[in-house]
């Protein structure tokens, strides 16, 4: 498929064939979460189970790839997967508009995928997906916190116990550890340091609307959150492709 034809030249046949084998199931489709699927999409992946509860916002088109005039007020899993469909119609697509929360983890995760990407920017549900898919023996990459960036190059790849400069994993590490994981999710994050503290805000839920989170609004460039999900997504070939890495 010449589609494909300048990957299959990099990769080569066999690792081109894995991507085409391969089931990813990516959690949350903002602004980091749609550029982590859309590089997926373009690489040929198999299999993509997309999961996020939200709604595309005028206030989402600065910087998440599926949020478009035309798309907004659909729900963001049906933009994602018909963004997907007009890039590669073979792929196959599993909507899923569900809130990710210890009453859904397991619905997210059955059947076992060959790869989590969590791209939550909530604490409490990123924490119980995490553990969840941890204690499932389910390889993952997990987005730290992208917003308030503006240095692409102090973006960076590691396990979570050796990020550093980053609010959200900070409080992420201390949480999990408490749950006896020391080693095994490997994280994109940045080093830049910004002047925020996580002090959980985003967990209060609106008692209107279980699927909503009170949450400070902070500032964040389309660039900085796009190389966050490429990174991801470029991990991810990595991580499905070669059985080493």
């Amino acid at each position: 498929m010449q589609q494909f034809s300048r990957i299959r030249l990099l990769l080569g046949e066999e690792k081109f064939q894995r991507l085409q084998q391969a089931s990813v199931t990516v959690v949350g489709l903002g602004a980091v979460g749609g550029y982590a699927v859309e590089g997926l999409a373009r690489s040929g992946i198999g299999r993509l189970r997309l999961v996020d509860f939200d709604t595309v916002q005028p206030s989402n088109i600065n910087r998440q790839i599926i949020a478009l005039h035309s798309t907004i007020g659909q729900l963001k899993v049906i933009a994602a997967r018909d963004r997907v469909h007009a890039i590669n119609p073979d792929c196959d697509i599993e909507p899923m508009e569900l809130f990710a929360d210890e009453k859904t983890v397991e619905t997210i995760l059955s059947p076992k995928p060959d790869l989590l990407i969590d791209a939550i920017d909530s604490l409490n549900p990123k924490l119980q997906l995490l553990v969840a898919a941890y204690h499932g023996q389910i390889p993952i990459i997990s987005s730290m916190g992208a917003a308030l960036r503006s240095d692409p190059a102090q973006i960076k790849t590691a396990d979570l116990m050796a990020t550093r400069n980053c609010p959200l994993a900070r409080r992420l590490r201390k949480k999990v550890r408490k749950m006896g994981i020391e080693k095994g999710i490997t994280c994109v994050y940045s080093t830049e340091k910004v002047d925020f503290v996580y002090d959980g805000q985003q967990e209060q839920e609106n008692e209107n609307n279980a699927h909503y989170r009170d949450r400070n609004t902070l500032g964040s460039l389309p660039t900085l959150t796009g190389i966050f999900g490429l990174t991801i997504a470029n991990l991810a070939i990595q991580r499905l492709t070669d059985p080493t890495f």
